[in-house]
């Protein structure tokens, strides 16, 4: 695990819930992999006590699975678990497109998400690990931010690194897949400074919902990260 910081004023136990939530979404602590509080702690320069408690509440959101005399696991792939982050989050994203075209947008708002969308496309040409991620991650939370509703974006944060975890592994499900992300991301903002509300939810369904079309990639791909469907 690469050594990572802590950010100015952070609580060791936020701190250790972001630093392992972002290895999860990597895949560089893999679905399914042993843990070790002991081992975290070290290479996280803080002591266990923060450590469990940052995997306590990974293990609410069903990311992680404590289980007692077999020790601290990586949870599976659980698509049940990614459906509902991604009802949680379509639900409270159309709410804020819905805003954000009823009021319009600032030109500084409007600026920013220029700015963030000509980033994308410079990433597109000239790949940096996990930066288009991050972008990708910053449009989302502008639309928030700019519609005021930032304590409903992290409510979506907290169920997120379901839908993530599979984001990052459909990365190359196909060759113009990110590609794809970003000319999506522009029509969210021209049906938004359009204000028209109809333009903004199809392209927001489609392209929240390309999850779905990348399942089978990941199924084929990563068929030992995957949770089995139990029967009903």
């Amino acid at each position: 695990m690469k050594k990572q910081q802590m950010k100015e004023r952070e609580r060791a136990r936020d701190f250790a819930s972001r630093v392992i939530r972002e290895k999860i979404v990597s895949l560089e602590l893999a679905p399914g992999s042993q843990i070790s509080e002991t081992e975290l702690a070290e290479q996280l320069g803080i002591s266990r006590t923060p450590i469990r408690e940052a995997l306590i509440d990974l293990h609410k959101v069903r990311i992680i699975d404590i289980m007692p005399q077999k020790g601290i696991a990586i949870s599976l792939i659980d698509y049940d678990m990614v459906d509902e982050a991604q009802f949680i989050r379509f639900t409270l994203e159309c709410a804020v497109v819905d805003a954000l075209c009823a009021t319009g947008l600032t030109p500084q708002q409007e600026a920013a998400f220029v700015e963030n969308l000509q980033l994308q496309e410079f990433y597109l040409q000239n790949p940096i690990s996990n930066r288009l991620f991050e972008l990708d991650n910053h449009f989302h939370q502008m639309l928030f931010q700019f519609a005021q509703r930032e304590m409903a974006y992290q409510l979506t944060e907290s169920m997120n690194v379901h839908f993530d975890r599979v984001r990052s592994m459909s990365t190359h499900a196909d060759e113009g897949h990110d590609a794809s992300l970003v000319a999506e991301h522009w029509e969210i903002l021209e049906g938004i400074l359009q204000k028209d509300r109809d333009r903004a939810h199809e392209c927001l369904v489609k392209h929240l919902a390309r999850y779905k079309y990348d399942a089978q990639y990941i199924k084929a791909h990563y068929a030992g990260y995957i949770k089995e469907s139990t029967p009903s």
